[in-house]
């Protein structure tokens, strides 16, 4: 895949080299010549340019990159500045950094569905939600092993856990099962719940949707999804 990262702060490169070294191209954009220094041997491609300058922003291959990531974390002005010109640009997925509650509503009001916040979120955690197909969330329990959320990948659809034979053909341990079940409330109005189904059995069959809480070895969790 291809990212375009805007701001080289602590968690954009730490976010660009790892994409990096999952085989992403990646090409990191920042004002400060020092930020670019550090990471031209580092990631795909470095470009220096202030991205809140309207005609320098729209120099960017922004119509042949799958993600961008607003990284820009110090200066929240030119954080939303940049997110609003991606917006107007129509990039195919646009992910924003907030710094703040208030921040975060502004990026909400601008129409931003996606919002990293690095305070609570590591950039190895996002980098493996962005680079895996079908990954929901990560806990990280070390650089090798982790237990992930991921949605059912549809070739397993409607097939029990024993048929899947995940432990043996993947080294992987689902944990437990997420399933969307829809329930009425007192109002009679449907909704729909997120339930949890204990230790999972061999002849429990996978639907579509369902959540799959898995632990074991990231390079097998990447084979599996």
């Amino acid at each position: 895949m291809k990212f375009l990262i805007i701001g080289l702060g602590n968690f954009g490169a730490s976010l660009a080299e790892k994409l990096t070294m999952q085989g992403n191209e990646v090409i990191g954009v920042d004002k400060r010549l020092d930020k670019i220094t550090a990471l031209k041997e580092k990631i795909t491609h470095v470009v220096c340019l202030d991205a809140t300058d309207e005609t320098a922003f729209k120099t960017l291959p922004l119509r042949n990159t799958d993600i961008v990531i607003v990284a820009i974390g110090e200066d929240e002005g030119a954080n939303i500045m940049v997110t609003a010109l991606c917006k107007e640009a129509e990039v195919k997925r646009l992910i924003s950094r907030a710094v703040n509650r208030l921040h975060e509503k502004v990026l909400g009001a601008l129409g931003v569905s996606e919002i990293a916040h690095p305070e609570e979120e590591s950039a190895e955690r996002w980098s493996k939600k962005l680079s895996m197909t079908g990954l929901v969330d990560s806990f990280e329990l070390n650089s090798n092993y982790a237990i992930v959320e991921v949605i059912v990948p549809e070739k397993y659809v409607n097939k029990t856990l024993q048929e899947i034979n995940i432990r043996q053909k993947y080294e992987l341990l689902v944990l437990t099962i997420l399933k969307n079940t829809e329930k009425q409330t007192s109002f009679g109005k449907s909704v729909i719940t997120t339930v949890l189904h204990g230790i999972p059995k061999p002849d429990t069959i996978l639907q579509t949707g369902d959540i799959l809480v898995i632990y074991g070895f990231n390079e097998h969790i990447k084979s599996f999804l």
